[in-house]
């Protein structure tokens, strides 16, 4: 049983934290921790990007579903979306209109949904669920039951979203929300499906001599960082406090033997790692 103490005036629950500010950096240093419990370290969150992938129409999508049904009986996944150019037009308008920043990052996951949508009823016949934002921790359940979950990327923030330094779009975009939603969980990796190869040091759209990046660490990766990047900048910001995620990968989904190979564990793409505590 909980231990009242009333000795300053004010009635705290005995704990470290009783008369502690939660503001104060001291405080806040004090309860670091290299270890952290992982809730579902044995699912990977496979994000099909909406720009790269879904955008591209049934040509690339519909190759992609035919094998990840084929995948989900042997590996289990939570398969994340983007809203691609709906999202741009949208926030296009949004900035027209002057609304926030933090009423435009709303914005971004209503768009996301819509492709969740679309992907729900091409995966409907092997037992995919789109997940509710508020139904989060049924997610587990979905997954002991057989089902293929897929979530959207909304940025974690909504109207909270911080003002950024320069213009006024969302810092935390698609890629980011998804690596957030699978750290939150404990799972050990995450696989970025998008229309290239993997990193490169440049964008090989724009530039005929760029190198892909087949390997490096989070460490190297921060010491070499590309000006152009195929993913958000912050998932590799954030990555450096994570505790969970080891391996984050991106392959080609025009290539879709690429996601099979990468989720049987083959360095396929661009493999990025880190090492974290296990529990």
């Amino acid at each position: 049983m909980s231990k009242l103490i009333s000795d300053d005036g004010r009635t705290h629950i005995e704990s470290p934290l009783m008369r502690e500010s939660l503001v104060d950096r001291r405080v806040v240093a004090k309860t670091k921790r290299e270890r952290e419990y992982a809730i579902l370290p044995d699912v990977t969150l496979v994000s099909l990007g909406g720009h790269s992938i879904f955008d591209r129409g049934k040509s690339v999508i519909y190759p992609l579903v035919e094998t990840i049904a084929g995948l989900r009986r042997h590996h289990k996944l939570v398969l994340g979306v983007g809203g691609g150019t709906r999202v741009r037009h949208t926030v296009s308008i949004a900035l027209d209109l002057g609304l926030p920043t933090g009423g435009i990052a709303q914005l971004v996951g209503a768009m996301e949904e819509a492709n969740a949508v679309f992907l729900n009823a091409l995966l409907a016949k092997h037992r995919s669920i789109v997940m509710q934002r508020e139904h989060f921790w049924e997610l587990p359940l979905y997954l002991e039951t057989g089902m293929l979950p897929i979530v959207i990327s909304v940025p974690p923030y909504h109207f909270w979203e911080p003002p950024p330094e320069k213009g006024a779009l969302p810092l935390h975009g698609s890629d980011f929300g998804l690596f957030i939603h699978a750290e939150v969980l404990g799972m050990r990796r995450i696989i970025y499906v998008k229309d290239e190869d993997g990193l490169y040091d440049r964008d090989p759209k724009k530039h005929t001599g760029a190198q892909l990046i087949k390997s490096t660490t989070l460490g190297e990766l921060h010491k070499h960082m590309p000006d152009e990047l195929i993913i958000d900048r912050e998932v590799f910001d954030v990555w450096r406090a994570s505790k969970h995620i080891e391996r984050v990968q991106i392959v080609n989904g025009t290539k879709p033997d690429q996601l099979a190979r990468a989720l049987a564990g083959e360095d396929v793409g661009t493999v990025i790692t880190k090492e974290v505590a296990r529990v």
